[in-house]
Order: C-alpha cells, then sequence, then structure tokens
C-alpha cells in the first residue's frame, strides 16, 4: 500500500503512479524492438517504478503489433515478483470484450503473487480491436459496458453470486475463486467524456478515473462535481478521483519536448489515419504541453505545478503520467521514470501541503 499520507480537501490520500500501454519501443538505430524485448523493458520500468518510490503502476490492454500488451495481469506478476511496495494494475482492463469472472480470477491471482497490490481499473477502452478478435458485436457497445461493469461490482464483493443477463451465461450462488488477500480488488472506473459512465460509478460505488488526453483539463471539473453529486444520491460513501495523462519528463522543458514530440506526432498521425481525425500540428501540441492542456510534458518543476493544479482544481487525489509513445527508445523512458519518481512526485506532494 502506498507509503504516503498528505490527503486533499476530501481526505483521499494523495498517490501517484505511471500508466503505460507497453508502446514498442525503437533500438539506438531508429529500429522497432521485438515484442518479447519490449515486454522485458517494460518489466524492467515497473521495477524502478517501485525504486523510485512512486505508489501505482499500471498496464492499459491492447491487441494491435505497436502496443502488444494483451495479457497485462501476467507482466504484472513478473513485476511484483521484483518489486516490494508498488500497487500494480491495469489502465485499462477493458470489460466488455472479457469475461468478468475470468478478469476476477486473474487479478485475484496476481493480488495473492504480489501480496496484496492488485487493483483494476475498468473501461471500454479508447480503441475496439478487442471486439472482433473476441466475437463481440460493436451494435451490443453499451449493454456489453453496463451488464459486465455490474456483474464485476457484484464478484468484488467475495460471496456466492446470482446475476442474471444477456451477454453471458447466468451464474446462481456461484462462488469464485481464489479470493483476494484484503476481501475487496481495488477497482476503478475509468471514464473519457461520458457523464452516464460517471454517474454508472457511483451508482456501484467505484472510484472514478479520469482519461484525459486531449484538449483543456479543466473541462473535466463538472465530471468530478457531477460524481460526488450522484454517489451522495445513491447513499454511497465519498470516493477518491483520480486522473490519467499522457506526458513525459526530462530535465528541460525544451528537452522533454524534443524528445516527446517526434514519437507523438507520429503516433497520433497514424492514429488519425484509422480514425478519420486531424492529426495535430507543433503548435497545438505545445498548447497542448502547456498549463491549461491535457500534455504533462516538460522539466520536473513544470509537471509537478501543473499535476498539482490539476488535482487541486479537479477535487482529485491520484495523478497517473501515461509515459512513453511509439519508439520513444527504453532508455529515456527510464531516466523519464526516474524523474518523475525523485523529483515531480516529491514536489507535487510538497506544492499540495
Amino acid at each position: 500500500m502506498p507509503e504516503h499520507s498528505d490527503r486533499t480537501a476530501q481526505g483521499h490520500p494523495i498517490t501517484l503512479g505511471l500508466d503505460t500501454f507497453g508502446d514498442v519501443t525503437d533500438d539506438e538505430h531508429g529500429r522497432p524492438l521485438s515484442h518479447g524485448r519490449t515486454i522485458r523493458n517494460l518489466v524492467a520500468e515497473g521495477v524502478l517504478a517501485d525504486e523510485v518510490g512512486l505508489d501505482h503502476f499500471a498496464i492499459g490492454e491492447h491487441h494491435v503489433d505497436w502496443m502488444p500488451l494483451s495479457a497485462a495481469d501476467v507482466v504484472l506478476a513478473a513485476i511484483a515478483s521484483r518489486t516490494s511496495r508498488i500497487r500494480l494494475g491495469s489502465a485499462v482492463t477493458v470489460i466488455s470484450s472479457d469475461d468478468p469472472v475470468r478478469v476476477y480470477q486473474r487479478y485475484a491471482t496476481l493480488d495473492a503473487v504480489s501480496g496484496g497490490r492488485a487493483e483494476l481499473i475498468l473501461g471500454r477502452g479508447s480503441s475496439t480491436e478487442s471486439f472482433p478478435l473476441f466475437g463481440y458485436d460493436l451494435g451490443d457497445y453499451e449493454v456489453l459496458f453496463e451488464e459486465k461493469v455490474a456483474l464485476f461490482a457484484e464478484l468484488r464483493k467475495e460471496k456466492p453470486v446470482t446475476w442474471s443477463g444477456s451477454t453471458r451465461p447466468a451464474l446462481t450462488e456461484q462462488a469464485v475463486f481464489p479470493r483476494s488477500e484484503s476481501g475487496a480488488i481495488p477497482t476503478w472506473l475509468g471514464v473519457g467524456g461520458s457523464p452516464q459512465s460517471v454517474v454508472r460509478a457511483a451508482r456501484h460505488g467505484l472510484p472514478l478515473m479520469l482519461a484525459i488526453i486531449g484538449g483543456p483539463w479543466a473541462r473535466f471539473a463538472p465530471f468530478s462535481q457531477l460524481f460526488r453529486q450522484a454517489l451522495a444520491e445513491f447513499g454511497r460513501p465519498d470516493q477518491p478521483v483520480g486522473v490519467h495523462s499522457p506526458g513525459h519528463v526530462a530535465a528541460t522543458d525544451e528537452q522533454a519536448i524534443a524528445e516527446f514530440w517526434p514519437y507523438y506526432e507520429k503516433t497520433i498521425r497514424m492514429v488519425a489515419r484509422q480514425r478519420g481525425f486531424r492529426a495535430p500540428t507543433f503548435e497545438q501540441f505545445v498548447n497542448d504541453a502547456g498549463p491549461d492542456g491535457a500534455l504533462f510534458v516538460g522539466s520536473p518543476e513544470t509537471v509537478a505545478r501543473k499535476i498539482a493544479t490539476t488535482l487541486s482544481t479537479l477535487g482529485a487525489s491520484r495523478f497517473d503520467l501515461k509515459y512513453g509513445m511509439n519508439g520513444l527508445p527504453h532508455e529515456r523512458l527510464m531516466t523519464a521514470i526516474e524523474l518523475f519518481g525523485k523529483q515531480v512526485a516529491p514536489r507535487v506532494r510538497e506544492l499540495m501541503a
């Protein structure tokens, strides 16, 4: 469990961590590394995150060539065997195209391996490649998410489950094993821009993770307010709010921008072609990396100040930096992790104290 005791106005402990999508990185000659080497490097990055004192390390599920992290819990178990304190989780698990029972079993097993350090963030995911891969119809997008989150919320009670729906076979007084160390795996609901998902998190009494990946971060303030209002209306105890945003840390602002922009531009341009939106210009990137934008790119002082302002304004207590980008070399990622743990995190705590 995190050892830090700094608290926001809502009384939740401030925690800081890293998220990764396991992007394939380049070698010193600009050539992509193999999937195996990428995943082994990712284990080393998780170990370093523990060594520099961060609270969370999470891996997002993807099923594509340039993000080959389709079994995050396996990689997290490898990291667990070489760490002692950092919480290990998903960011996110695409619950809509998975089976909630198997997800709970896998992360309860990770919880056992790690000595009670497993957690999850459930979400729809920002891409949909897992739906055809596992035989799901995108026409069922909404009902899949609603039903599977509801079933997972029942599984967290770690009692015999009775549940029925249209997306998987019913359960009648079904016990599910193994059980977790604490009696319920910590589980957050990831939200990218849907008020309905904010209310869903409150209805199930789950903490809220705001995925802020573009535009002004302050536009998410109404979501935090809606979440707390909904918790009160459902009679649920207050739950923490977290923020997940992409970024990169280097010694200076100029160095961070110079290191991150080429890989960011290449990756977003590729995604833009696939999804039909306009790729950002350098000017837009710099604006998003400024004080009001969703990219946390800069020196330790710049990133720390922006995180502290974001947490305070949104009433949030957790910040996860989504570090890395397709091609960005492993060595630069290791430097960014070290700076984030040794300089950014302590400075955020100092500013918020």
